[in-house]
């Protein structure tokens, strides 16, 4: 193997991230043992790509409300299920519906209930 098989570069322009994705690909197919050279590249080259992601392609948080019915379906929850943390289930309708915004006590009980953060339920729509 020659010295250099294991050779890290900053990523700064598009045509370094590109060949990050080219370096990292095969890794996917056979991850490398964690504690070996393989593995300590591997793990180099995503921590670097997530890096340049981070920076050149930011996510935004969900919509608050897209955020509470998708944890929803992923619970197999119910409107009724959300008494406890918003309120009647006409309550519950209307900040599901975008009629009612969420109070701080909303957030805190979802934040705790559903697991969300409380980022993404403050985050104003």
């Amino acid at each position: 193997m020659k010295a250099d098989a294991y050779a890290i570069h900053a990523i700064r322009t598009p045509a370094d991230y590109r060949a990050a994705l080219a370096l990292v690909s095969p890794y996917f197919d056979k991850e490398p043992e964690i504690n070996s050279a393989a593995g300590a590249h591997f793990e180099a080259l995503i921590t670097l790509i997530e890096s340049y992601e981070a920076k050149h392609f930011p996510i935004d948080p969900p919509d608050p409300i897209d955020a509470i019915k998708f944890r929803m379906e992923q619970q197999g929850l119910k409107p009724k299920d959300l008494e406890p943390m918003i309120g009647q289930l006409n309550r519950v309708y209307e900040v599901l519906n975008g009629k009612r915004p969420l109070s701080m006590a909303m957030v805190r009980k979802l934040h705790v209930g559903l697991g969300i953060s409380a980022e993404t339920l403050i985050r104003s729509t």
